[in-house]
């Protein structure tokens, strides 16, 4: 069953550029797919049109068989919140230790304390960083961070997680930390779509891989290389 589609997707900004061109892919639920390519291929323009940040000049983009675009505005914070977003530069709160910036996003999402205090915890293990709950980002390492990115993601138990560049600003060790973290995220049953333009990991991944380049949809192997011809 597909969780996300892409229906012959374009978003043009001007007349100039097509950052997105005539894309059309979909993602099965339960899926891990990598969407490569290089910067300013498309990959981020097509992650703001999924959470409908941006809206495309033509097509559809459907989250289970609902586009997105024709969603009232008050279910779009729903929406949101079943596609946990890691991003490259973390957006953590400076002032928030990691147990408080997980925490935040659930009591903006309406959750109780009690559920707070239950789930917060769990997700911190879940990602390696049980004891290191206490802890500010400044004392954090660039791969904490980036695991309190994913405990906040997670802890609101969406359907996808999606990980725009999540390995960009860390060293090779924290990179394929992250990865076997978002591995294992995915084989407990969420899906999980992961932009890049490391060809390394794209490669060593061995799963599916759909392939921009220049806002259109390239190539799309379900056990797949990062090749750009």
């Amino acid at each position: 069953m597909n969780i996300i589609a892409f229906e012959n997707v374009s978003k043009i900004y001007n007349s100039h550029s097509a950052a997105v061109d005539g894309v059309s892919f979909a993602v099965e639920k339960g899926e891990f797919i990598s969407l490569a390519g290089k910067s300013g291929a498309g990959k981020t323009t097509l992650l703001k049109l999924l959470i409908a940040e941006e809206r495309p000049t033509k097509g559809r983009v459907l989250f289970n068989g609902q586009d997105v675009n024709k969603m009232p505005s008050r279910y779009l914070s729903v929406l949101r919140r079943k596609i946990g977003m890691v991003f490259q530069d973390y957006k953590l709160l400076s002032h928030k230790t990691a147990y408080e910036n997980v925490g935040y996003a659930m009591e903006v999402a309406g959750m109780s304390d009690q559920d707070i205090r239950r789930d917060v915890p769990q997700v911190l293990d879940i990602v390696g960083l049980g004891d290191r709950w206490e802890n500010f980002p400044s004392a954090l390492s660039g791969g904490e961070k980036q695991r309190v990115a994913i405990a906040r993601a997670l802890v609101q138990r969406p359907e996808v997680i999606v990980a725009d560049e999540p390995t960009g600003n860390l060293d090779p060790i924290n990179t394929w930390e992250i990865v076997k973290l978002l591995i294992k995220i995915n084989e407990l049953g969420t899906t999980v779509v992961l932009a890049t333009h490391n060809k390394e990991i794209v490669d060593s991944l061995e799963r599916r891989v759909v392939i921009l380049d220049g806002g259109k949809l390239i190539r799309d192997e379900q056990k797949g290389k990062y090749i750009i011809t």
